[in-house]
């Protein structure tokens, strides 16, 4: 009788097991490549009960935003919260534009984050922290020099997230 109640026990948790759903992760920004991706996704994938839809957005810090524009100035320090409050409306608007697509979409069970760094480094934590099995990014379509010169995002997350990696291609426009 033991070893039934044991057997029946493991039967459960694969079941379970089986029952849990994967997790999407797609990294959203405001662009217009980004926006594509998502609605690719949710096209292509969604309604599925087989995913769970995490979208996360990576915001600068108002030192780095502040510092890409140029040297750091004496008066820096007034200027950095107005700069970091206006990269919080963009976050807050990039994620309330991306829930509206989800909803629009019958996607109603999505989470939306919004992590502050690098968005390579955001995205492929994300993986890690929800165990996700696909990763799907935008591709902004730059050439070789540019992609040097700023890094894609798509390609180091290819190369470093420890899942598959969907990178979603905007068409071009044939005139």
């Amino acid at each position: 009788m033991h070893c039934f109640d044991n057997k029946a026990m493991m039967n459960e948790q694969v079941v379970s097991a089986q029952s849990e759903k994967q997790v999407m992760v797609v990294g959203i920004d405001d662009s217009e490549h980004s926006s594509y991706a998502l609605k690719w996704t949710l096209d292509h994938f969604f309604p599925n009960p087989m995913f769970k839809l995490v979208l996360v957005h990576s915001r600068p810090s108002a030192t780095s935003a502040v510092g890409l524009a140029g040297p750091v100035y004496a008066g820096a320090a007034e200027v950095l919260p107005i700069v970091d409050s206006d990269l919080r409306k963009i976050a807050a608007r990039v994620v309330e534009t991306a829930k509206q697509l989800c909803i629009k979409n019958s996607v109603n069970d999505v989470i939306a984050e919004v992590v502050e760094g690098d968005p390579r480094n955001v995205l492929c934590e994300a993986v890690e922290k929800h165990h996700a099995s696909v990763l799907v990014v935008g591709s902004h379509g730059y050439g070789a020099i540019k992609r040097a010169v700023l890094g894609s995002v798509s390609d180091y997350c290819a190369h470093h997230a420890h899942c598959t990696v969907m990178i979603v291609k905007k068409p071009k426009t044939k005139h």
